[in-house]
């Protein structure tokens, strides 16, 4: 399903989480999207998930606005870092509900799932901890097959072996049948790897969006004597530079062969270090 952004303002009184954001996603990919907090992820996906209404501009989805649009919330799944589900209810309800909501709905791969969380279908949400809450959560997403789900945080409380176990779920259910997939995550090194295409928003503007590839292929930092990367850098754009003692680093747009050429240290920047480092950037 193409999700087409358009202009997208939202303000909260006096806050703006969202400022003015357009972009398109036209295929089945697994998104990264990433930002600091208060960036204005979780105001966009609420958005998209048809949740909330924009202040200005729209997103659609194949053309059509999902606020209030039943055939486009049976088709988008938002699950977040917690309360997606009513406090009162039994885990074999919860999981009920959502079975006849989404015509999508995975009955077998719930069953597994449950299994594999060891969930107990007798217990109410509110008794919940937050491991088993966070694992409900993944059940639900990844069992209703929506094709556009989305995951804020959903893992807080589980250990890293089960995070581990969520992460191969999810790219293998990927493989088999292709939907959009649109993770925000801090934990941006654990899976990084799985991203295709990555966003960056901050303060409500879109820093970023680029292919993961092009990302892992087309950055890099160089270390070397301050001069030759000084060199080095003067026609690249460079995400930022720091200097000790004679040597600098330099996070730089540009070919590894390049840098290597030109004598210089060169490694790889990992996709949270170009975050972390994209939005600390003044005027970003």
């Amino acid at each position: 399903m193409r999700i087409d952004v358009r202009n997208v303002t939202k303000k909260y009184k006096d806050t703006l989480a969202l400022d003015n954001i357009s972009f398109t996603l036209d295929e089945p990919k697994i998104y990264g999207l990433l930002g600091r907090n208060g960036a204005g992820k979780t105001t966009f996906m609420e958005i998209l998930s048809g949740h909330i209404l924009a202040t200005g501009g729209e997103i659609l989805v194949d053309g059509e606005k999902p606020f209030d649009n039943q055939r486009l919330t049976e088709s988008v799944c938002l699950i977040k870092e917690g309360n997606n589900f009513k406090r009162e209810l039994k885990v074999k309800h919860v999981l009920r509900i959502y079975s006849l909501f989404y015509p999508t709905w995975d009955q077998e791969l719930a069953d597994d799932l449950i299994k594999e969380y060891n969930l107990n279908l007798n217990s109410r949400v509110k008794a919940l901890s937050k491991g088993m809450a966070s694992a409900l959560g993944i059940i639900v997403g990844l069992a209703c097959k929506a094709p556009i789900t989305i995951f804020d945080e959903p893992y807080i409380g589980l250990d890293a072996a089960a995070r581990r176990k969520f992460y191969e779920i999810l790219l293998e259910e990927y493989e088999s049948e292709k939907r959009t997939i649109i993770f925000s995550t801090h934990l941006i090194d654990e899976v990084s790897l799985l991203f295709e295409e990555v966003l960056i928003i901050q303060d409500g503007k879109l820093v970023l969006k680029e292919e993961a590839e092009n990302l892992r292929n087309n950055t890099c930092a160089v270390t070397g004597s301050a001069e030759a990367v000084e060199h080095f850098i003067k026609d690249k754009e460079i995400i930022n530079k720091k200097e000790l003692a004679g040597m600098m680093t330099a996070y730089v747009y540009g070919s590894q062969e390049q840098a290597e050429a030109a004598g210089l240290s060169v490694e790889g920047i990992p996709i949270q270090e170009l975050m972390i480092h994209l939005t600390e950037k003044k005027g970003a």
